[in-house]
């Protein structure tokens, strides 16, 4: 097939680059001048022939919704669009909404993989109607695994983006467990080697996986991760997982925590532990201090 690949970074770089080695024409645009093969959206139309199929890898929100309301101009009825980053749901329904006018079609795809994707293959989530999936399942084969799965048709418009957003709601819950048991075991004297009690649950646990692979591999690196600052972002997935969660009456206490931690992890010095050693301090003369050395909080008396 041939079709066109808008953004082209780490993972629609990498996309573009397995399509290809799957047998698949794909012209790209980027803003960066290095990577790109046209140098407009306008260019990247006129590049496709009728019906199209132009995929999506450009972060969420604006940058996406531009993206949509140019490409909504240049396309023609029977062409696809195929929203490939992390939109919110929500908003999945809204653009196809907006496109039916025109006769653009819509596919919202949860893409799993990150930069091992191109070797690997990707896990592939998508939303949309059936025989607009079925147009583009040709590309989803050659993006998921060689060896089978990492493919769903999970429901229609909005569905692709939703199990994504679950799927990473989980991915969130299941880091701050390795991340808990990492410091747990870094701080008790029975444990000499922490990275080689990671390494060893890789195989016959029932806890091996991928992202325990991952940290395998982190600690192998930095046993002790030393050169790593404590602080993790979040890209908005875990928000959307935990008030979906709200929406729908569903507890999701340890996705929930998870985020939390993230947050956390953004504070040099917790405002709310202020609070709490205020109060202790009121009621118990437990007085805290920081020294100027250490920033490990140590009593006064």
């Amino acid at each position: 097939m041939k079709l066109g690949m808008v953004g082209l970074g780490k993972m629609g770089g990498n996309m573009a680059a397995r399509l290809r080695e799957k047998g698949h024409e794909v012209v790209g645009f980027d803003f960066d001048p290095e990577v790109r093969d046209v140098a407009s959206l306008a260019e990247l139309v006129q590049a496709l022939e009728a019906p199209r199929i132009v995929w999506l890898m450009v972060p969420a929100g604006e940058p996406t919704l531009g993206a949509i309301a140019e490409l909504s101009e240049l396309l023609d009825a029977g062409d696809l669009i195929i929203e490939g980053g992390n939109s919110h749901y929500v908003q999945d329904r809204k653009n196809a909404d907006g496109l039916k006018d025109r006769g653009i079609r819509y596919l919202d795809v949860g893409v799993s993989g990150g930069v091992w994707g191109r070797q690997n293959g990707y896990g592939i989530m998508v939303g949309g109607a059936a025989q607009d999936v079925e147009r583009a399942k040709p590309v989803f084969d050659a993006l998921t695994p060689d060896e089978g799965g990492g493919y769903v048709h999970a429901g229609g418009v909005g569905a692709g983006h939703f199990v994504k957003m679950v799927h990473n709601g989980i991915e969130y819950g299941m880091m701050q467990a390795f991340a808990e048991g990492f410091e747990l075991m870094a701080a008790a004297d029975i444990v000499d080697d922490v990275p080689g009690t990671f390494e060893s649950w890789r195989e016959g646990t029932v806890v091996r996986s991928w992202l325990l692979d991952l940290l395998s591999r982190a600690l192998e690196e930095d046993p002790d991760l030393d050169g790593l600052r404590g602080y993790a972002q979040d890209s908005g997935e875990g928000r959307w997982t935990v008030q979906a969660a709200v929406d729908h009456a569903v507890p999701a206490p340890a996705i929930t925590a998870a985020l939390y931690a993230r947050f956390a992890s953004r504070q040099e010095d917790s405002p709310a532990m202020k609070v709490i050693a205020a109060l202790r301090n009121q009621f118990g003369g437990h007085a805290v201090t920081r020294t100027t050395d250490d920033p490990a909080r140590t009593p006064r008396s």
